[in-house]
């Protein structure tokens, strides 16, 4: 369904999003802030990021939406700090964005969702996006789980 994945490297949705790209042989990468900077440390250098030129995170979650077809952010409740920039630098750069809200609905009824989504807005390269692990360290699996049953939809 995908040709590419891309994150920009965090832990949570983002990390999901590659190591599901790299189980699957789906090429991956994107943008991460200047030093490979996650908040577990600098980013393993198997994950096929590129360095932007500064340490900001805003820069970056616009420069992976910009070179993605569309964004799929994961997360539970309403959205907050980068996630809810996420959605709105979609809007504003008219890319198209899907937020699933495992809270709201179930993972096969999100995996069909997100099958449905990306057909419609003919999504090649997919930008994963959600909290990170310190915001809801559950989400790590979550996003695995609900991209295992989208391939599978």
């Amino acid at each position: 369904m995908f040709t590419k994945i891309i994150s920009g490297g965090q832990t949570g949705a983002d990390l999901a999003g590659l190591d599901f790209a790299i189980k699957h042989n789906i090429p991956h990468g994107g943008w991460i802030p200047k030093g490979r900077v996650t908040e577990d440390g600098p980013l393993p250098e198997k994950y096929a990021l590129q360095e932007m030129p500064t340490k900001s995170y805003p820069k970056r979650t616009e420069q992976n939406i910009l070179d993605s077809d569309g964004t799929l952010i994961v997360s539970r409740g309403k959205l907050t700090g980068g996630s809810a920039l996420t959605r709105k630098l979609a809007s504003m750069h008219e890319k198209p964005c899907l937020y699933v809200d495992l809270d709201t609905m179930t993972v096969p009824d999100a995996g069909k969702a997100v099958v449905k989504w990306a057909t419609k807005k003919d999504v090649e390269v997919l930008n994963v996006a959600g909290p990170r692990a310190s915001e809801a360290p559950e989400i790590y699996a979550a996003t695995r789980e609900l991209l295992e049953t989208a391939r599978l939809a």
